[in-house]
């Protein structure tokens, strides 16, 4: 066996075809087409396989992508299409290329690696956790639209399609505080993503003052996981899909959407909480400096949040993590306990009793992150 490495220009080929007969054999489609920033020439240097005798045995994906938020910008390794032949399995060739993915995300110099799956235990061996919050809002039944009309959108104009500019969405898109860093030309990839029901909101000038992607691939049907514009054009949009489609919507919102979440609970919508994904820390230094210099600009001086290895009792170097104020610092060996506190959805008084210390960590944690469904892998 030869890997995990990157496929050469002329085995990539192998390896989408691979993909597709692992992970897509019952779609009309090729698992480019569902991802075609992260399986792409493009991104083929943070592809790993393992091979043996030119035939692929085990696959798996880190896409690097910058999010930009509030606390600043944090460089971010998406982990995905872990694969293994199932003549291959239970040999550990899953968790060599999900190791070697994970050397290539911090040689990138990523701040921590996210990946979406149901097979937590698994993926507890390699330090990621459960964290972050998204909120799912079911909607089945009609929305009282009356208490969110705008003079200044006026009679909206539905359409549904993917046959939209995709300057348009990209310049609601980066309204949002929290988002990754894409291209135009990112944008009109993605449109194009098979299985993906693109439903836009139009003013009588012809202006785009809501969008929303329902469906992505194989995956997420019957859930909006990319949206953007105002409340007053949103949800005469969300209106209109479960109408259109004649069936219930799931719309994942993160956390800090406190105005569409307000407009949702006004409306007695049911709203679930919640995690964002499975995270881990890669770069403990360089992520806490952005935590902390987030602090400072929200006028906390005194915010404690530190790492260093220390001997255990038989001498044995441990990672041990400092967190709180200058009156009381929180010790703890659990990286669990820090990915929770920092990207929640747990609070500093959940995790540990800092007293009144406890409303000066909340001021600063768990930051906005949040990953939209377009950049999930």
């Amino acid at each position: 066996m030869e890997g995990p490495r990157p496929p050469l220009e002329n085995e990539f080929p192998n390896v989408v075809k691979f993909l597709d007969s692992q992970l897509r054999s019952n779609e009309g489609w090729s698992i480019t087409s569902e991802y075609p920033v992260a399986i792409s020439e493009a991104n083929r240097n943070n592809i790993r396989i393992i091979t043996e005798s030119d035939e692929v045995l085990a696959h798996a994906v880190i896409r690097p992508m910058i999010i930009k938020a509030p606390a600043g910008l944090f460089k971010v390794a998406g982990l995905g299409s872990v694969v293994t032949s199932s003549e291959h399995r239970n040999q550990g060739l899953s968790s060599k290329t999900i190791e070697s993915c994970l050397e290539a995300a911090q040689a990138h110099g990523c701040d921590f690696a996210i990946l979406w799956t149901n097979i937590y235990d698994f993926y507890r061996k390699f330090g990621f956790e459960l964290a972050g919050s998204e909120l799912s809002c079911l909607l089945d039944r009609d929305l009282d639209l009356a208490a969110f009309s705008s003079a200044n959108d006026g009679e909206l104009k539905f359409v549904d399609g993917n046959k939209v500019a995709p300057e348009a969405i990209y310049r609601l898109y980066a309204q949002h505080t929290v988002t990754s860093l894409r291209s135009v030309d990112e944008t009109r990839k993605y449109l194009q993503i098979p299985n993906s029901r693109v439903y836009t909101a139009w003013n009588s000038r012809g202006v785009l003052k809501a969008y929303a992607i329902e469906g992505k691939g194989a995956d997420l049907n019957s859930y909006v996981h990319e949206w953007g514009g105002g409340v007053s054009a949103l949800l005469p949009l969300f209106s209109h899909i479960r109408k259109t489609q004649g069936r219930s919507i799931t719309v994942i919102i993160p956390q800090h959407a406190q105005n569409l979440r307000r407009a949702f609970e006004s409306q007695r919508i049911a709203i679930n909480q919640g995690y964002l994904g499975m995270i881990k820390i890669l770069n403990f230094q360089n992520l806490f400096a952005k935590i902390k210099r987030h602090s400072r600009h929200l006028g906390i001086q005194d915010f404690v949040l530190d790492t260093q290895m220390v001997p255990d009792a038989n001498g044995v170097p441990v990672r041990k993590f400092f967190i709180g104020s200058r009156n009381q610092v929180f010790i703890t060996n659990s990286e669990h306990d820090i990915v929770r506190l920092l990207f929640g959805p747990a609070k500093a008084s959940q995790i540990h009793n800092f007293g009144p210390e406890s409303k000066v960590i909340e001021k600063v944690l768990p930051i906005n992150m949040w990953v939209w469904g377009w950049d999930s892998i």
